[in-house]
């Protein structure tokens, strides 16, 4: 594991900066999560680059290239769950060969890939981060995928295409970076062809969240700072903007509430039923990634500042851990919407 460690931060892009712009991130983050700003613009795009530049290494060795969370029944594998996660998503748009669907926030790649070879349909990932479609489109290339895979380099809140450009569109624990959903409903709601759908994982406070519990509160700010995210909103509030933008609502439902034997979304940050292929992402697989990079951060293997990510992550992990416990927050607020024709 140390060497698999050493070798992801080998030649990493912006080594030198990690350290000021962890600082930097922490700052702006204080500023947007306050609103907008004196001239009434968004600072979410600058966060957001902020986030994934200090953040993506870290996704894809401890997690794999797909950043989102799945709900696994027993004896399912941790990488097979994530795959029938991303199925779902396809299975519900009926995506086939010949459509054109956008990704919103589609990250280094892996569902897009994993939802491309699944359906044959051609993806098109949308994403403001450059460094993230770098990787994106290595990967798309490595797996021979690159005639069913394409990028747009914008923030998926002003796309650069025309108005009814895509037969369907989705989303996969990515429009939460949004500063708020009616803005990023919108925009997708003018992509879509008349009669397209549109599916999405959303983060959101369930109705157990209380507003007056120190604890609660104190775990949602944990996840917004860790997670690189401006708001979470609950669930009456994301099937608002849907409605308010146009769209008719085909369904919503939280799929971390599972039926029959399940093991929770959030087991692989807990560790419990350890395996092999979630050890980097387990309490354990965290704890010797933080001492690790402590040796090489001071032995200069690790740009300075390398920890301190780390360990906004791990306030993150512990704290969505918690509020999965006691059912106040789920990454997988299933929503299905169509455009109407």
């Amino acid at each position: 594991m140390a060497l698999n460690i050493s070798n992801t931060w080998k030649g990493r892009r912006k080594a030198a900066g990690t350290a000021p712009t962890v600082g930097e991130y922490e700052q702006r983050f204080g500023v947007a999560e306050g609103g907008p700003s004196e001239d009434g613009t968004s600072d979410h795009k600058h966060v957001n680059n902020l986030y994934y530049d200090l953040v993506t290494d870290f996704f894809e060795y401890g997690w794999g290239r797909s950043f989102h969370f799945a709900p696994r029944v027993p004896g399912e594998s941790f990488k097979a769950s994530l795959a029938r996660h991303e199925h779902f998503i396809a299975l519900a748009l009926g995506l086939k060969p010949g459509m054109v669907v956008a990704d919103f926030g589609s990250g280094v790649g892996g569902p897009l890939l994993e939802i491309a070879r699944f359906s044959g349909a051609k993806i098109v990932g949308l994403n403001s981060n450059a460094y993230q479609l770098e990787r994106a489109r290595q990967l798309a290339e490595e797996a021979e995928l690159s005639h069913l895979a394409d990028f747009l380099h914008c923030d998926f809140l002003e796309v650069d295409a025309p108005d009814e450009s895509f037969d369907a569109a989705y989303s996969i624990e990515a429009t939460c970076c949004a500063p708020d959903k009616v803005s990023v409903y919108t925009e997708v709601f003018r992509l879509l062809k008349p009669g397209a759908r549109f599916a999405a994982y959303e983060y959101a406070v369930t109705d157990r969240f209380d507003p007056q519990d120190p604890h609660h509160l104190q775990l949602k700010a944990d996840i917004q700072l860790g997670g690189g995210l401006l708001v979470i909103d609950d669930r009456e509030t994301i099937d608002n903007a849907l409605v308010s933008v146009g769209f008719e609502v085909l369904e919503t439902r939280d799929l971390s509430v599972q039926t029959g034997p399940s093991i929770p979304w959030y087991e692989p940050l807990v560790g419990s039923g350890l395996s092999v292929a979630n050890l980097r992402s387990s309490k354990i697989g965290r704890w010797f990634t933080h001492h690790t990079l402590r040796v090489m951060e001071g032995l200069r293997i690790a740009p300075r500042g390398t920890v301190r990510v780390q360990e906004t992550l791990e306030l993150c992990a512990v704290a969505m851990a918690e509020a999965g416990r006691l059912g106040i927050f789920t990454p997988m607020y299933f929503i299905h919407a169509r455009k109407p024709a």
